[in-house]
């Protein structure tokens, strides 16, 4: 079994952070959204990962390079990005005819993973939505068994969402599925689908179970990824570095401190996400995500996404600050 994560997104809707950094190593309760997936797996026993990199892809491989030095892998630069479909196709020659475990780099959910690699059949995540038109969604029969795939439907047929989880065991039929879609597909700027090829090897009669995951952690924009950030450092719990003290300070939990942090005079918390060196003084802070090496003096500041090596002084305010910003509200 094979794990392919890809992370060729340009996270347009997390800038300005994602102009710096790329979206799948955007800091959420102590970890990056990546570190979350590629744990998650390699405690289910995959050691094998590929990772398909566009957009500042570099940071990506030197990041895994560095976290998981233990682990295989390999790196598949998807330079003119054409679709989901297209990432999968790109990894075909390292794949071969092995099993394969997809999961999209934004994807953080919570479901029994071995239950899903024990399984003898392919089988895809799926989760109940209000809105499924932005999603691709999934009609499952009676039996069990998914009967169509349909990406982003006008009118759906279900209210079933695809969370980005596809274990697929008939990979020679994936990958004869994406070429058949990019045959069919003659403008070289078309985009083609993960779901549509899926949607192919059912008509063709590959068999696909649905499985429900129990959480699914939205990751994709502000709003949303300080509210999976307060999600799992409740569940969690939070990380302290438990070598230095905090002068005056009030830590009110859940709340995740990195090393080498600077905090005095402060009052940090609830739901606070904060990287390794950064400073902060004569201030409140709740509900955010707090970059490294940022420095924060007297402020108050709440449901704040702020990057790192960022400056801020004399305000409050919800802020979405990206990267090397420095900001003086005195």
């Amino acid at each position: 079994m094979k794990a392919i994560i890809p992370v060729a997104g340009a996270g347009a809707k997390l800038r300005p952070h994602t102009y710096t950094q790329p979206k799948a190593l955007i800091p959420i309760a102590g970890k990056t959204i990546l570190s979350f997936i590629v744990d998650q797996l390699q405690e289910a026993g995959i050691t094998e990962f590929i990772f398909i990199v566009g957009y500042l892809g570099e940071k990506i491989q030197d990041y895994v390079t560095e976290n998981y030095p233990h682990l295989t892998t390999h790196f598949v630069f998807q330079n003119e990005r054409h679709g989901t479909g297209h990432a999968i196709e790109l990894t075909k020659s390292i794949v071969g005819n092995d099993e394969v475990f997809i999961v999209l780099g934004d994807t953080i959910c919570e479901y029994d993973i071995k239950e899903v690699l024990d399984s003898p059949y392919s089988m895809l995540g799926i989760k109940k939505v209000e809105d499924p038109r932005l999603f691709g969604v999934a009609s499952i029969a009676e039996d069990g068994f998914i009967e169509q795939l349909v990406e982003k439907p006008a009118i759906p047929k279900s209210n079933m969402a695809l969370v980005g989880l596809y274990k697929i065991k008939e990979t020679d039929f994936l990958f004869a599925c994406l070429s058949s879609l990019y045959l069919q597909n003659d403008s070289p700027t078309a985009d083609y689908n993960l779901t549509d090829a899926l949607d192919c090897m059912i008509k063709k009669g590959a068999k696909f179970q649905a499985f429900k995951v129990k959480h699914w952690f939205d990751c994709g924009k502000k709003e949303t990824l300080l509210e999976s950030n307060a999600t799992l450092l409740k569940k969690f719990g939070g990380n302290t570095d438990s070598k230095h003290e905090y002068p005056n300070t009030i830590i009110i939990p859940p709340v995740s401190i990195a090393a080498g942090c600077n905090i005095s005079n402060a009052i940090i918390g609830p739901h606070v996400a904060i990287g390794a060196h950064t400073t902060i003084k004569h201030s409140i802070v709740r509900d955010s995500i707090i970059g490294s090496y940022t420095t924060l003096d007297e402020v108050v500041i709440d449901n704040s996404l702020i990057g790192s090596d960022a400056s801020v002084k004399g305000l409050s305010r919800s802020l979405n600050i990206g990267d090397n910003t420095e900001i003086d509200f005195g």
